[in-house]
């Protein structure tokens, strides 16, 4: 059995261009080895692990948990953005969603094994066509182009409107509360509301979406629950606040908080903790609850698939500490 070459150290790390390859040496037959993928024509990168996993069918997509189906499809639109990043155009960039996930932004819940890559241009240049990227020609309009990770991307704010194209409501209020949090500060509310006013509202959601976006959400299931509590009637929260006691002394934070009932909801997304962490957890719960306030824990089964049920706990909670419909 003949020994497969090595690959040069320039070309282990990441995808590279056939052509660039070839004119370093490595002979065509390298190129088609078992070892290598074809993220897009003309480009080549070493198989990962992942990858041939998937060539050889052992990817067990049926016993991943939600939340371990989005990491795994995180990670591979990021393997697929790289590959086609090496063969863009000087006029090609990451649009629409794939633009927010190269910014951490979180994604809507698909059971897709894959995302398409969105890559955009501006007329007059031409459409991308290649397999696996949804090309865009957008109207011309001053560039506001931005790199991220190294990465070509549109600005965010343009984004976050295209996204409306495939998203829904809360998704776009999810991503705005990301997208404005003051320790990222990509863009501001303004912005969002500009880029509206100066390109559109095709699907007329925009608007609504600005209506509901806050600042301060830290994550996209805190944003999820606020919009659950606030649309069955429950006052708004108050986001992140810092918790102290009677001489200023830090408790906790809180991640959705009712001040003046004293009641902190709080959702917790994980199937299950390491002891360590559950126990430092458990003893911060106490440190609220001996501030007198209650602590309200929702988890995945109390907001899917029925959500009632995690404003019911919230409710219960507002009820016995003095809060009735009407009031503030």
């Amino acid at each position: 059995m003949t020994r497969r070459q090595p690959l040069p150290d320039d070309f282990v790390d990441g995808p590279f261009h056939v052509a660039r390859a070839r004119e370093a040496g490595i002979a065509r037959s390298r190129l088609r080895a078992a070892d290598l993928s074809s993220p897009t024509r003309g480009v080549r990168r070493i198989r990962s692990k992942e990858e041939a996993a998937d060539a050889e069918g052992g990817s067990d997509q049926d016993n991943l948990t939600p939340t371990q189906r989005m990491q795994r499809l995180s990670t591979r639109l990021r393997d697929d953005i790289e590959g086609y990043v090496v063969a863009f155009t000087p006029h090609q960039f990451l649009s629409h969603e794939t633009g927010l996930a190269v910014l951490g932004c979180p994604l809507p819940y698909t059971t897709t094994d894959r995302r398409e890559v969105h890559v955009s241009v501006r007329r007059p240049h031409p459409l991308p066509r290649r397999n696996g990227v949804r090309g865009h020609r957008l109207q011309a309009r001053e560039s506001a182009r931005w790199r991220a990770g190294g990465l070509p991307i549109e600005h965010p704010a343009r984004m976050w409107r295209q996204s409306a194209s495939q998203w829904g409501l809360d998704d776009l209020i999810v991503a705005g509360d990301f997208l404005i949090h003051p320790r990222r500060r990509l863009v501001t509310l303004d912005d969002l509301r500009r880029e509206v006013a100066e390109a559109g509202d095709v699907r007329r959601l925009l608007r609504a979406a600005l209506q509901e976006i806050r600042s301060g959400s830290e994550s996209s299931e805190e944003s999820r629950l606020r919009l659950v509590l606030t649309r069955a009637g429950l006052p708004e929260p108050v986001l992140n606040m810092n918790l102290v006691d009677d001489s200023g002394r830090f408790v906790a934070r809180l991640d959705l908080a009712y001040p003046k009932y004293r009641v902190a909801p709080e959702y917790d997304g994980r199937g299950h903790a390491e002891a360590g962490q559950f126990a430092k957890d458990a003893d911060r719960w106490d440190a609220i609850r001996a501030q007198h306030w209650q602590h309200v824990r929702i988890l995945s089964h109390h907001l899917r698939p029925d959500p009632q049920i995690a404003v019911d706990k919230v409710a219960v909670a507002l009820f016995d500490a003095g809060w009735r419909p009407g009031r503030g």
